[in-house]
């Protein structure tokens, strides 16, 4: 297998800040306004891109959120139109990477086809969810990265997901230890309940000591500016969303005040 970037290449500063671009719902879901083009898509997201990238966030990551209610596979018209966004929209000074609510091989392929860095999806372990019992398979997804030519794509993985309830019995850090080593994970991810809730931060300090280093251990949900320097004692980096939206709500449009006054919270956490 080729060398590739590993995560600090990626990002050579400390605790970096992963922002989230939420694409508006996609056609056919059933929340996709009728009529809607894919150049009104592209501008929606371009005005929120704008702020984070103002606001000096350290990547971007591109995702379907608004595709309620979400499924486990999507349809090829989901990648398809996502790639035409972020192939528009993709920043060419930092990392950028995408999400597809709740399909991980359809998420390495549209970051295959945009070039992205990395992507993010559950590939590990089994839970009762909203959708149905989700059962992913990292083997079959790290043999289809191998046959598109994707080893170079970071794969950020969520041990805690939203919205899901692990089966069995092994703790977080059992489950941890057990992803990076048997299952190949790049990046471990701890969230909370549902998107822009915070996670348990004994939880997420549980995950990192558990793999003592072997990958980076990030906040995946709920990250605003007056919890953020509490979690970065722990995590080495954070996706954000909600937390920089108009009035902290998910479906909300960035707020650039918001997104401005995160960053200098965690600068301020970088200092100390």
């Amino acid at each position: 297998m080729p060398s590739r970037a590993t995560f600090t290449d990626l990002f050579p500063i400390s605790k970096p800040v992963i922002a989230m671009a939420h694409i508006p719902a996609l056609p056919g879901t059933p929340r996709f306004v009728r009529g809607t083009t894919v150049d009104e898509l592209v501008e929606r997201v371009r005005t929120d891109l704008g702020h984070l990238l103002s606001a000096g966030v350290d990547a971007v990551m591109f995702c379907n959120e608004d595709d309620r209610p979400y499924g486990l596979k999507v349809g090829a018209e989901i990648p398809a139109t996502m790639a035409a966004i972020v192939a528009e929209l993709k920043p060419r000074d930092r990392p950028f990477g995408v999400d597809i609510l709740w399909d991980p091989h359809a998420a390495l392929a549209l970051a295959k086809a945009t070039g992205a860095a990395f992507m993010r999806e559950v590939v590990t372990g089994v839970y009762e969810s909203d959708m149905g019992l989700w059962a992913p398979d990292a083997a079959e997804l790290y043999r289809y990265r191998s046959q598109i030519d994707a080893d170079d794509v970071l794969v950020m993985a969520n041990i805690t997901p939203e919205f899901a309830s692990p089966m069995g019995t092994r703790s977080v850090a059992q489950r941890a230890r057990s992803a990076v080593t048997s299952s190949l994970i790049d990046v471990l991810l701890i969230a909370g309940p549902m998107a822009g809730a915070e996670p348990d931060l004994s939880v997420l300090r549980e995950a990192k000591e558990a793999v003592g280093g072997q990958v980076q251990v990030l906040m995946n949900t709920g990250a605003r500016a007056d919890n953020i320097g509490r979690f970065l004692e722990v995590a080495d980096g954070v996706i954000v969303g909600s937390g920089l939206k108009v009035d902290g709500q998910t479906w909300n449009p960035v707020d650039p005040a918001r997104a401005a006054a995160f960053m200098d919270r965690v600068r301020e956490a970088r200092r100390s």
